[in-house]
């Protein structure tokens, strides 16, 4: 295990690779945390889309010259945030930015009741009046805190909470003043007090009074390489769920938003008391422009994934800061930005500027206020992959209309060429393809869409069915597990279907009213061809693009452990202690010249099978190559549980090309460090 380091710190001053929890019969329960009864969100209109505006903790970070000219993220001052408001209000309102969030660096210490205070440096008139200038523009008004308990409002415990008689600060902390957030800046806040939600209650109301709109709270916990299992101190789900029950209390309709790097283990928490969550570290690169590619950009390809199902009205996946409106500040090329803006748009993620609005470009305003990429950002379908195993990517969702949106990404260091499959995006026949930022249609189109993009470069279409069937293609058909007698496959809903006819070499073998099945009565070390229809009443669609592979053979799957004595280390990669992986060990350290071959897979016929491998990772998700017989490789997506716990294995699998005989497989990745492996089943 390597941590990434989170450059967040500043803040206080495949087919999919789709990562589960190892089943029971893998002798490992499911990493999830399932919440507590919810209080109701009472304005639930104030998160039904994802939010649009402007942050200004981009231009905080940056040491781009003459941004921070007193010293780091001394950009924050009244006037420099109204002046980005009138910008924001001139250039980008009427496309539907409307927020204007003034994050860290605004307050200076707390009143008597412990309550935060404006600087008075930096915000002579205080936040109020800030708040009143930002609605004359008829935009809305967002601040920063962090959760906890200040040190410096603590006062010995003799500060007096804001109307709860008798409630001290004293009463709120535990007795040995353990400390909690993402950079132990802060008392943990014992919530078994009554007086502890009364003090978020008095910051809750004291933020509304001051015509507060939107509320981001920092350092949360678990997530941010803290708070796994044994670390109890930076677990802060009380604190948001009483800071949730304090804002729908506070008399105002207040977005109420998470960061900087959630757990996804406590996604039910989050969805039930918030609006929003990041899913990531920073995006800014704390460098001489405000971000890089390689610097944090392109992590979210990959650390998004697990969160997609999470996103819909109410709460969003927020992927942080969209700076792509000045390019010489931004510090990324033009591919690299229309990239940026379009993964932002499809995922439903909030689109918040954090460029200096002053001085867009003709191509920053070009992609910001593109009504057809903010209208599919705004209707809140996030997109899924449809294929993570290698660095072209394809993306898409399927719109109520029919329509599919499709997003090809090339992620890789050199041009190559991307295709979608109309039959795996569960598109029958021919189609108009519309090329969204190119502004141009293509009509009767069948087969596939197909572009030759440059290092990091994109395509965002809108893929409309000449004619649309009663009952639609099922798309994205995977296998997820294999046995020496049964295969599972889930596939994404076909629309008008009630149920579903799975088929295998050409027969039918299973019924389904979801959109899962296992099939059963395979026979051991046979190649089956499966596809997927779609019924409703007596009619059924074409079927689906075909998934091929083996079942196990007799005496299979067969697990090959990572240290085994045949396995081949080379670098740092070494054998590690895992009470809860098999043989109480993994192989650790991999990445960059360490990685580790396992040796002697072995086949008895040439062909395509499911391949699963047991992994842990605290981080947020880490990648590996998978390399066959030093010939094939393919990328592997680990999905993260944020939290730092490096010792509870999880499982993600993908199908891979197997040769008759003993195979070897290396993991790999020479650019970064990936997830400690367990084992390998075939």
């Amino acid at each position: 295990m390597r941590r990434r380091t989170a450059a967040a710190a500043l803040a206080a001053v495949a087919l999919v690779s789709t990562a589960a929890a190892i089943a029971p019969a893998d002798a490992v329960q499911p990493v999830v945390v399932r919440a507590q009864q919810p209080v109701p969100a009472k304005y639930p209109q104030v998160a039904a889309k994802p939010y649009m505006g402007w942050s200004s903790w981009s231009l905080q970070s940056t040491n781009y010259p003459g941004v921070n000219p007193d010293g780091p993220g001394s950009f924050i001052s009244e006037k420099n945030i109204l002046t980005q408001a009138q910008a924001l209000a001139t250039k980008l309102k009427p496309y539907g930015y409307e927020y204007i969030n003034v994050d860290a660096g605004w307050q200076d210490g707390g009143d008597e009741y412990g309550r935060p205070v404006a600087s008075a440096q930096r915000f002579p008139r205080g936040m109020k009046a800030v708040g009143d200038d930002i609605h004359k523009l008829g935009l809305k008004f967002g601040i920063y805190t962090v959760v906890g308990l200040g040190i410096d409002v603590y006062r010995d415990g003799n500060t007096p909470i804001y109307d709860a008689p008798g409630c001290f600060t004293r009463d709120i902390v535990y007795p040995d003043l353990r400390k909690t957030n993402g950079w132990d800046a802060a008392y943990k806040i014992n919530y078994e007090s009554p007086c502890a939600q009364k003090y978020a209650d008095s910051i809750a109301k004291l933020f509304a009074s001051w015509g507060v709109d939107f509320i981001k709270m920092d350092g949360v916990g678990p997530g941010s390489w803290k708070g796994a299992p044994d670390d109890p101190n930076h677990n802060n789900t009380e604190d948001v769920e009483a800071w949730w029950r304090a804002v729908q209390d506070a008399g105002r309709p207040m977005q109420y938003t998470l960061s900087w790097s959630l757990s996804h283990r406590y996604a039910d928490t989050w969805k039930q008391n918030s609006n929003g969550w990041r899913i990531d570290t920073d995006v800014e690169c704390y460098c001489d422009t405000i971000v890089r590619w390689d610097g944090s950009v392109k992590q979210r390809w990959w650390d998004l994934p697990q969160w997609i199902d999470d996103a819909g009205p109410g709460h969003w996946n927020n992927l942080d800061a969209l700076n792509v409106g000045v390019g010489e500040m931004d510090g990324i090329n033009e591919a690299e930005r229309q990239s940026y803006m379009t993964f932002w748009a499809i995922n439903a993620a909030p689109l918040f500027a954090g460029d200096d609005l002053t001085k867009l470009d003709a191509y920053g305003l070009k992609l910001l206020t593109n009504r057809e990429v903010i209208a599919i950002n705004q209707s809140g379908n996030p997109a899924r992959p449809l294929n993570q195993d290698q660095l072209q990517q394809t993306w898409y969702a399927e719109n109520a209309d029919g329509s599919v949106t499709v997003g090809l990404f090339n992620l890789a260091e050199t041009p190559a060429t991307v295709t979608g499959d109309f039959a795996q995006l569960g598109i029958d026949g021919k189609a108009t393809v519309r090329d969204i930022w190119a502004n141009q249609n293509t009509h009767n189109v069948s087969g596939s869409v197909s572009a030759a993009l440059p290092a990091h470069g994109s395509k965002l279409y809108k893929i409309t069915p000449n004619s649309r069937p009663s009952v639609s293609i099922p798309a994205d058909v995977t296998a997820t597990d294999v046995s020496r007698t049964t295969v599972s496959l889930n596939w994404r809903p076909s629309t008008g279907a009630t149920s579903y006819k799975v088929f295998a070499n050409g027969k039918q073998v299973a019924t389904s009213t979801t959109t899962s099945a296992v099939v059963t009565g395979l026979l051991p070390q046979t190649q089956y061809t499966f596809s997927v229809k779609g019924v409703k009443g007596g009619g059924t669609s074409d079927a689906s693009a075909p998934v091929t592979m083996f079942t196990a053979k007799s005496g299979g799957p067969i697990r090959y452990e990572a240290e085994a004595a045949n396995s081949t280390l080379t670098g740092n990669a070494s054998a590690n202690g895992c009470t809860l992986c098999s043989g109480g060990k993994k192989i650790g350290d991999i990445g960059y010249d360490a990685s580790v071959t396992l040796n002697d897979i072995t086949v008895p016929t040439t062909g395509t099978y499911l391949v699963k491998i047991a992994y842990t990772d605290g981080d947020t998700s880490r990648q590996s190559m998978l390399t066959v017989n030093d010939a094939d490789t393919y990328w592997v997506n680990y999905h993260g549980l944020g939290d730092n716990d490096w010792g509870t294995p999880q499982v993600t699998y993908l199908p891979l090309k197997l040769t008759a005989g003993a195979n070897s497989i290396k993991v790999s990745n020479p650019s970064g460090y990936i997830a400690d492996i367990d084992w390998i089943t075939v």
